[in-house]
This record gives C-alpha cells, sequence and structure tokens, in this order.
C-alpha cells in the first residue's frame, strides 16, 4: 500500500516488459510500440503528423501506476515529448504528445529511420523554434497485442514502409 512515507507501489513490469502492439489514436493515427525491456522502446509510426518514423532502443522512464496500468514517458532528440498510459488488458491507452514548433511546421524532416540522423535531429531541435509547443492528448485502442519477450531486436527492424500489406492492421 502506498503512503505519504511510501509513494511508489510496487515496480512489477512484466505485464508490459517484452510486449509489442499496434495502436489507433482517435484522431485516426496509427503507432506501434515495443516494450523492449523496463528502460527501452522500439516504435514505428504508421500515420498521423510523422508517419512514416522509426526508433529503436528510445529511453524511456517506464513505471506501473497500478495493476496493469503502466506510463511510459521519453523525450527525443528532436525536443519532442511523449507519455503514454498503457492498460493492456483493456487494451486502451491515452497518449499526450508535446510536438516543438519546428517539428509541427516541418513534421517531414523526422520522418526516417532517426538512429541514423541523430545528429541532423539535434541541429533541427536547435535551430527551431521550440514555442509555440503542439499538445496533442488522444485515447487509443490497442488492436494488436503480443508478447515477444526483452530484448528482440527483430520486433521493429524495417521502416513501415518495408512492411509487408496489411501488417499493422491486423487484429487480434
Amino acid at each position: 500500500m502506498t503512503t505519504i512515507a511510501n509513494p511508489v507501489p510496487e515496480q512489477d513490469l512484466s505485464g508490459i516488459t517484452g510486449k509489442h502492439f499496434i495502436y489507433t489514436y482517435a484522431n485516426g493515427w496509427q503507432y506501434e510500440m515495443y516494450v523492449k525491456n523496463a528502460r527501452t522502446i522500439d516504435y514505428r509510426i504508421h500515420t498521423g503528423l510523422v508517419g512514416g518514423r522509426w526508433v529503436k532502443d528510445q529511453t524511456v522512464d517506464l513505471v506501473c501506476l497500478d495493476s496493469d496500468v503502466y506510463k511510459i514517458s521519453w523525450t527525443e532528440p528532436t525536443g519532442t515529448s511523449v507519455s503514454v498510459n498503457v492498460l493492456p488488458a483493456k487494451r486502451r491507452l491515452h497518449g499526450v504528445i508535446f510536438f516543438p514548433h519546428w517539428v509541427h511546421q516541418h513534421p517531414e524532416r523526422t520522418v526516417c529511420f532517426q538512429n541514423d540522423h541523430l545528429d541532423q535531429m539535434a541541429d533541427y531541435r536547435h535551430q527551431g523554434p521550440a514555442y509555440p509547443i503542439c499538445v496533442v492528448p488522444e485515447f487509443a485502442k490497442i488492436t494488436f497485442l503480443e508478447d515477444c519477450g526483452e530484448d528482440n531486436e527483430a520486433v521493429i527492424a524495417a521502416a513501415p514502409a518495408d512492411l509487408p500489406q496489411g501488417y499493422a492492421d491486423r487484429i487480434n
């Protein structure tokens, strides 16, 4: 039980680590995430403002808020910050994306395999402008969920455009 003296609930992350899921936000944007381990995620963006972007080994802050309720938060080299609450058993997710103004103005600059362009993303971030921040809060439905085990490099290993037809449309 949490208290003022002990505010942190038990951190059992086994219900989210190793999970791979595809989800669609209420605004129609489709994303995919693999929770590689308690410190990193890999993800692909299938549709939306930065559809086509993909990233491996993004460092995150992952916590268990309650039974089957997880929060995954990170800041990207672009300056974009993201916080996602995931409820795997309910197949529900809520994400808030904080896009710096330069990403909102020029989303195409980020549509790449980010890992190969870290210096370029940092240059864009430093050029800005950072403000005003474009905040996108949305609920999403998890349409596909599987357990791939931790640290599986094969889960997210290709660009969205290189996936087989219908890949992101899978439902289970």
